[in-house]
């Protein structure tokens, strides 16, 4: 059985990730504590893949995973996106009118917050360490009066009645996490992350998206980072998007001259989103 690394504990939106890539594949889901745990368990073979999240539709990239991606040399071998959708859960039984405080991961909250000023204004919110470990603590100490925001995962996973479904303020809030896995092979790859950066000269950024446009490659995302120890020099993180793997290449060897330094993070099968 495949080991897949995940960041939390069982019924986060990571699992929900690794379940939608892998399919009806059985999976033993391992949970860490953070995303460098996560990775130095990659490379000693404690786990035979890795889901991470790279990038969220509200908050942009997540620069500091990518950078462990780079560093480590990790091929990606896909991409998944999930819909972060957030309900309130709590022991069934109960109405959201006996509800008096809520728990979640703070980033939770913020997304839930206009629904609670709203519709009950009456509920305290507080912090948790994660969604999954708020709605743990309910069913562990049988805690009436108190409820979770979490995923439906999550509710399924502990037994919780959902009292109210999508909460979130904004519905188009979707994270894409990347996949790690040494024995997936992509097929029918149709996307390439890259990680470069330029000689330090006016027009140098420009040279390579006109040459990108010239070979038809869809550039869905670029987002630059300072380099340490370089001031005013950048790294940049593309995703390109191609319907030619031919004209790929072509655009690769095009560019390779004009760039200082371009690790390819990997070449998959872009998805979309997971409803």
């Amino acid at each position: 059985m495949k080991r897949v690394a995940i960041l939390g504990q069982r019924g986060s939106f990571h699992e929900e990730a690794a379940l939608a890539f892998y399919g009806g594949e059985p999976l033993d889901i391992v949970g860490y504590d953070s995303f460098e745990q996560m990775l130095a368990a990659y490379d000693s073979a404690q786990v035979d893949a890795v889901v991470i999240a790279v990038e969220n539709t509200l908050s942009g990239g997540l620069i500091r995973n990518m950078e462990l991606v780079h560093s480590g040399k990790h091929q990606v071998v896909g991409e998944v996106h999930i819909p972060i959708h957030q309900n309130l859960m709590a022991l069934p039984g109960q109405s959201l009118e006996s509800i008096r405080e809520v728990r979640s991961h703070e980033m939770a909250l913020n997304q839930t917050r206009d629904f609670f000023q709203k519709n009950c204004p009456w509920i305290t919110l507080s912090k948790a360490s994660s969604t999954v470990t708020a709605a743990r603590d309910i069913v562990t100490g049988q805690l009436k009066g108190v409820g979770a925001v979490a995923s439906d995962l999550a509710a399924e996973m502990y037994g919780l009645e959902i009292l109210a479904k999508d909460i979130e303020s904004y519905s188009d809030n979707i994270t894409r996490f990347f996949v790690l896995d040494r024995n997936y092979r992509p097929e029918n790859a149709d996307k390439a992350s890259w990680c470069f950066t330029l000689p330090h000269k006016s027009g140098a950024l420009a040279q390579i998206l006109t040459i990108l446009s010239f070979y038809d490659m869809n550039l869905t995302r670029i987002q630059s980072l300072p380099i340490p120890g370089c001031p005013w020099e950048y790294f940049f993180y593309a995703d390109i998007r191609f319907d030619d793997y031919m004209r790929y290449q072509q655009a690769l060897s095009a560019v390779r001259p004009l760039i200082a330094n371009l690790d390819v993070l990997g070449i998959y099968k872009g998805m979309q989103s997971v409803e």
